[in-house]
């Protein structure tokens, strides 16, 4: 039988606050969200001076900025989840707005009005909303968490996702010796090696093939954002489509799950074209396919650092589809190959090994000690 372990993207992240707002805002900006918007009183005019601050409601995150001359604000590098938006001017009620969901690369406006009173008073909106993004020229489109979760998927591989994006079509799949794991996918007409993959903000890319490598299984995935047009300067280096994906990140909640995905031949029917064993009855494939795992994350302080893991195993047996093998005598081994390259082997025709293996012998002084323990 023949057994292949993997181990798939096995991820351990944990992050202070402080490094979320040190990070570097040029691959920051690829995995993140930013907001903006003006601030106006009912009569339409500007508010400058304006204090607007974004939280986070699962880890407790806090950025805050004033409004300029014109009342405009802009928040960027923000993680990609759920936020509170509060904005805070003396002499008017301040404003509160919950249920805004930042996804990766989102550059969505949201805009205020303040009405007049005292900074206790507050006037809450909830259930916003979907918020439109005016400030991309771009066509794209996100996958969030449910759709990955949810959506069956041929051996859990996220890549099949992305067709879900507009005029996406997978061509074919990559040479599973330099790239496993990766896929063609043409977006518009585009080459299928023309699509970049960006993973929490950084290239993912195989340099070989230039196509993906290998993305963390669904339940590690936050959501990926696919770009079909309208690239920018950051995600435009390929001429095709861009994906951007993001994982999971830790929380104030401890949470977690664990799966297990089992395929077997006792549960399938026998191919009515497989071959015949010695007893006269069809074969089955004696597939036996296990993929298990899970995640776990939560706070180790609250508000400020956070964990997250993922691990996703996969056990495949199956039967082989030779039976033959070749095994090396001991002659073999013990660097004697004058039987293996004669022409008695090789249909007729003398195989010599390269210099300096004289007589097509090696001495086994010459042998490696560690593959010898091996």
């Amino acid at each position: 039988m023949a057994r292949l372990f993997g181990a798939l993207c096995t991820i351990g992240s944990a992050a202070l606050l402080a490094t979320l707002l040190t990070a570097a805002p040029a691959r920051a900006q690829l995995a993140t969200a930013q907001i903006n918007g003006r601030v106006t009183d009912s009569s339409g005019a500007v508010l400058p001076g304006a204090t607007v601050t974004m939280m986070q409601t699962a880890t407790g995150l806090t950025r805050s900025i004033v409004t300029d001359d014109t009342g405009s604000y802009l928040i960027s590098n923000l993680p990609t989840g759920p936020y509170r938006l509060e904005i805070a001017l003396q002499g008017f009620r301040t404003y509160v707005q919950t249920g805004l969901v930042l996804q990766v690369g989102a550059t969505p406006t949201v805009n205020a009005t303040l009405a007049l009173g005292s900074l206790e008073e507050a006037v809450t909106v909830e259930a916003a909303a979907p918020i439109v993004d005016v400030r991309s020229a771009g066509i794209s489109s996100v996958v969030e968490l449910e759709r990955i979760v949810e959506l069956p998927l041929q051996g859990r591989q996220v890549t099949d996702l992305l067709v879900l994006a507009g005029a996406a079509v997978q061509t074919a799949e990559a040479t599973n010796r330099t790239s496993p794991g990766g896929v063609r996918i043409s977006v518009a007409g585009g080459l299928p090696t023309g699509v970049g993959y960006t993973l929490d903000g950084a290239t993912h890319n195989n340099p070989q093939e230039n196509v993906n490598l290998p993305l963390p299984f669904p339940d590690a995935l936050q959501e990926f954002r696919v770009a079909t047009s309208g690239l920018t300067a950051q995600n435009g280096v390929h001429s095709a489509a861009n994906v951007n994906a993001v994982t999971k990140s830790g929380t104030n909640r401890f949470s977690g799950n664990g799966f297990e995905f089992l395929r077997d031949h006792r549960f399938n029917a026998t191919s009515p074209f497989a071959a015949l064993g010695p007893d006269g009855k069809r074969l089955d494939d004696g597939l036996k396919r296990n993929q298990f795992g899970g995640t776990l994350g939560g706070p180790i302080v609250k508000d400020r650092l956070f964990f997250f893991g993922a691990y996703q195993g996969t056990v495949l047996k199956q039967r082989p589809a030779s039976n033959i093998a070749y095994v090396p005598t001991p002659t073999m081994l013990a660097g004697d190959l004058r039987d293996f390259a004669s022409p008695a082997c090789n249909g007729g025709r003398q195989v010599t090994l390269r210099a300096p293996y004289v007589n097509n012998q090696i001495n086994p002084a010459q042998f490696s000690p560690a593959a010898l323990n091996i």
